[in-house]
């Protein structure tokens, strides 16, 4: 069964063999597969994810999914889905990069007006 997916939150899906899931990149995941891989840097553990090296493909696997029986995919995984998992790692991970949704075209307008020294309210 697949699972929904809530791109807006960063959501991915991803399948291993017949395993649907859903990863998400939480600050609490990430620490834990930064912990488990002893990762120093931000940068080590995304080149370890988007590289996929194994036992940061199963660490990820086993902290990033929020949705499905990441237990059976785990059983399932094969070399052959190591393709599928480093594009899911680095999309789950540039959400995080992204720029916030927000309002950002009324952030902008009240941050001139501030450097123009106006208070920002009309």
């Amino acid at each position: 069964m697949e699972h929904a997916v809530n791109a807006a939150r960063g959501e991915v899906a991803l399948k291993i063999g017949t395993v649907n899931l859903v990863l998400a990149a939480s600050i609490e995941g990430l620490s834990a597969v930064s912990t488990a891989l002893d990762c120093k840097s931000l940068s080590d553990l995304f080149v370890r994810l988007s590289g996929t090296e194994v036992a940061a493909t199963r660490a990820a696997i086993q902290f990033l999914t929020i949705e499905g029986d990441k237990d059976e995919a785990l059983a399932a995984l094969k070399l052959k889905h190591f393709s599928a998992c480093a594009d899911a790692f680095t999309k789950v991970l540039a959400h995080h990069f992204e720029g916030e949704g927000g309002n950002a075209p009324a952030a902008k307008g009240a941050k001139q007006n501030h450097s123009l020294g106006g208070s920002g309210k009309k």
